[in-house]
């Protein structure tokens, strides 16, 4: 497979090699975390200096970080009501973007009646109005909004949701799996109560998440119990050599931060810039702050999932938006909630980038459009697509 281009890193990562030293040499310990002689005190210091590592990489205190098996599994442990900061209030209903992970749309433990969708813009950026709208109403409300999406790559106002919710009395949840390792994340400088990651989308191993909370945050109930680890907050043993490996990854994600989103950021642009060669290609979201690395696009007449075929049997391997709904042949709910048309939405092909993207796969990238462009793009009685 060393021959392919591989374009959909928000999608899943490949392993860093930090990572896979890590979780070999976890692999090879027999101990059990919560056992207290000397092989289960080796495997207990694994998952904390990897609770360490994924806490310093947020602005967390380790005690507030709850490793979970995924990120979806870290988003509806989130999602509780009951939860409160200090002596307020208790959250009793759930707001959330409408662009949000099928994982945070599902409502976590709150039922359906209690919980509302928060308009965005055709940009894609949460709608701040209607968001005061809705925390006027009562009662105490918990807010999830998305560090950066996943599909357009747009990032949303976080701090200024936090300003808007906590004068509310709310409190705020952040998902911001797809953020971190690509843009500064930092728990306390956004102000956020809760935030929740996965160690896939940065070089780990997948089958791990985590919930991360703020000081003063209470209220959490578990999702599974049983052995009261987690210190209570998620029972089951934990997956040592998988943690091992997030640890491993964050840190070197982190080390590494700046310069790669940097270069990828530059490639992401010269791709953007040969993509939009073609006769009415449009990018989503390319007037709002975005991911460095990602671009999702659309033409008059394109069909995402013959596109998607194509690049493939041209050796890129690229997506219709994201990995969870890639088999449905369908629009995304995020370009649905943008206000986007079917039948361009139906259209969009989603290309992210990540650290080992070179110069090259970007040329055998464009040139794969530029054969697939000439052909489904042929004809097309669309109307020129309107810029985003």
């Amino acid at each position: 497979m060393s021959d392919r281009v591989y374009l959909d890193w928000n999608a899943t990562t490949p392993l860093r090699p930090e990572a896979v030293e890590a979780m070999a040499a976890a692999w090879r310990l027999p101990g059990n975390p919560s056992s207290v002689h000397a092989e289960g005190r080796q495997a207990r210091r694994l998952v904390e200096d990897a609770r360490a590592a994924v806490a310093k990489a947020v602005g967390a205190v380790p005690r507030n970080v709850v490793f979970t098996s995924s990120g979806t599994e870290a988003n509806a442990l989130a999602l509780s009501p009951g939860l409160h900061r200090g002596t307020g209030a208790p959250v009793q209903r759930l707001l959330v973007s409408a662009v949000e992970h099928a994982s945070v749309l599902a409502g976590g433990r709150f039922s359906a009646d209690a919980m509302t969708k928060i308009s965005v813009t055709r940009n894609g950026v949460v709608d701040l109005d209607h968001l005061r709208r809705l925390l006027a109403e009562s009662p105490p409300a918990l807010v999830s909004i998305m560090a950066a999406n996943n599909e357009t790559g747009a990032l949303q106002p976080v701090r200024e949701v936090a300003e808007i919710v906590h004068a509310a009395g709310g409190l705020l949840h952040v998902d911001a799996i797809q953020a971190l390792g690509k843009i500064c994340f930092d728990i306390n400088a956004i102000d956020a109560d809760l935030a929740t990651f996965s160690a896939h989308k940065i070089g780990g191993p997948k089958g791990v998440g985590a919930l991360v909370l703020a000081e003063g945050v209470s209220g959490l109930e578990p999702l599974l119990r049983g052995g009261g680890q987690e210190l209570g907050r998620r029972a089951g043993t934990e997956n040592v050599a998988g943690i091992a490996g997030f640890g491993a990854a964050v840190r070197a994600a982190m080390a590494a931060r700046e310069a790669e989103s940097a270069r990828v950021q530059g490639l992401r642009n010269r791709l953007e810039r040969g993509l939009r060669q073609s006769e009415g290609l449009a990018v989503f979201s390319e007037h709002v702050p975005r991911l460095p690395n990602t671009t999702l696009f659309t033409a008059p007449g394109l069909k995402a999932e013959t596109a998607v075929i194509g690049f493939d049997l041209a050796g890129v391997a690229v997506s219709s938006g994201s990995a969870c709904s890639s088999g449905k042949v369908q629009a995304s709910h995020v370009l649905q909630a943008m206000g986007i048309a079917e039948q361009f939405a139906q259209g969009a092909v989603r290309l992210s980038l990540g650290w080992s993207t070179s110069e090259a796969d970007i040329d055998r990238c464009l040139e794969a459009w530029r054969k697939l462009s000439s052909t489904l793009l042929k004809g097309s009685d669309e109307t020129r697509l309107e810029r985003f």
